[in-house]
């Protein structure tokens, strides 16, 4: 099997963006965004789903975190389309599910070519909202991850059912279950000989 790995820069004049990506890794990162919430979180789903990562990007933080949250979505979703090639004999589905305590994250993937992502569905229970942490939120959580399908080509569908108001707490069940999802699509199915659409591509 060719070797999964990509190196993808990206430079805007709001950001500077550099990403390493082995798909078949072991869980090894190295990981500076400036956004430390989102360094934790794509750490999460790197060793969840052994992927071996290295982000180091550059932005206009200053002004605030808009710009470089969505660019290292991009590159991120770029790494991952670009590594797996043709998508040759890829499982190309999985879902995975991440509970802790009151908290449930079950995250679906499709490696179709379709990319999809409307918002994290949330099903709340006995709380009015998730809050704000003070420099990221929800918000923020979605542009990251639509950016990210887009870029790979994925359908991302995920479903979060919580009684509790943290953020951190809620988004580290996200993507740790995004790291497993993503970690099964993109194994390879040894009874799979080919590409795994009847229309025999994926875009």
């Amino acid at each position: 099997m060719n070797k999964r790995i990509a190196t993808v820069p990206r430079k805007t004049k709001e950001t500077d963006i550099n990403v390493k990506l082995n798909i078949d890794g072991s869980g090894k990162s190295k990981i500076n965004t400036g956004i430390a919430i989102l360094d934790h979180m794509l750490e999460l789903l790197a060793f969840h789903g052994l992927f071996d990562l290295n982000i180091v990007a550059k932005g206009d933080l200053k002004i605030d975190i808009h710009h470089t949250n969505e660019d290292v979505g991009i590159v991120l979703g770029e790494a991952f389309n670009k590594a797996l090639g043709d998508k040759k004999g890829i499982k190309r589905a999985a879902s995975a599910s991440w509970p802790m305590e009151d908290v449930v994250a079950t995250v679906t993937v499709d490696i179709s070519g379709r990319p999809f992502f409307e918002e994290i569905k949330v099903s709340l229970t006995n709380q009015p909202k998730i809050n704000d942490a003070e420099e990221y939120s929800l918000s923020y959580a979605n542009h990251f991850l639509e950016a990210f399908s887009n870029k790979m080509g994925i359908n991302l569908n995920i479903e979060l059912k919580t009684s509790n108001p943290d953020l951190h707490t809620n988004l580290e069940l996200v993507f740790k279950a995004l790291g497993k999802a993503l970690d099964e699509a993109t194994q390879i199915d040894p009874r799979r000989k080919g590409i795994p659409s009847t229309k025999g591509v994926i875009d």
